[in-house]
């Protein structure tokens, strides 16, 4: 399971002891891009406070917005896994796909075609320069995991994701499972 090698598709799981790190403490991250330049990825398992139509009043739908990471947080960003009635989207890999044709999104929800099992949106990304999610990784900041849900991940539960995610992994990482996410408040 941690034999992966970085690469787009893969998930990325906050190491228990990233302990104060608001943005990352106990996230599960999608890599949707990883290249010589750089990596993006989005945080599978912070749902914000906010439905899309709390954020664009013309989309009918109460699909929750994600905190995608800290980067651009003043921009919104989905992924989905229904390629062929959104045009114009990347691939990032097992049937996972980035952004598309936005205003026909919003149709496609406002019509009910496009279902919560469909597709997540982020405020935000995760990025990294060249080489920083590599040096990380050197640093044990990161657990890497394969994305064993491919596409139907987008319907995966955050509440519990990184606990789920942790007790598949075992051994020394079961000790985590049950410490306060924030120390101090214990």
């Amino acid at each position: 399971m941690i034999s992966e090698k970085l690469q787009k598709g893969v998930l990325l799981l906050a190491e228990p002891s990233i302990i104060g790190d608001l943005s990352f403490n106990r996230s599960v991250i999608l890599l949707a891009d990883h290249t010589q330049e750089g990596s993006v990825g989005f945080i599978l398992n912070k749902p914000l406070k906010y439905t899309i139509q709390d954020v664009l009043p013309d989309i009918e739908s109460d699909f929750i917005i994600y905190n995608g990471g800290p980067v651009e947080q003043d921009n919104l960003y989905f992924i989905h896994n229904i390629p062929d009635l959104i045009p114009n989207s990347i691939e990032i890999s097992n049937g996972i796909f980035w952004g598309g044709d936005f205003d026909l999104t919003k149709d496609l929800i406002n019509t009910r075609v496009i279902k919560k099992k469909n597709i997540r949106f982020f405020l935000g990304y995760t990025g990294w320069d060249a080489e920083q999610l590599d040096n990380e990784m050197q640093a044990n900041s990161w657990i890497l995991t394969k994305n064993i849900y491919e596409n139907k991940i987008l319907g995966k539960s955050s509440t519990h994701f990184w606990k789920d995610k942790i007790l598949e992994l075992g051994g020394d990482y079961l000790i985590w499972l049950n410490a306060p996410e924030n120390p101090i408040l214990n």
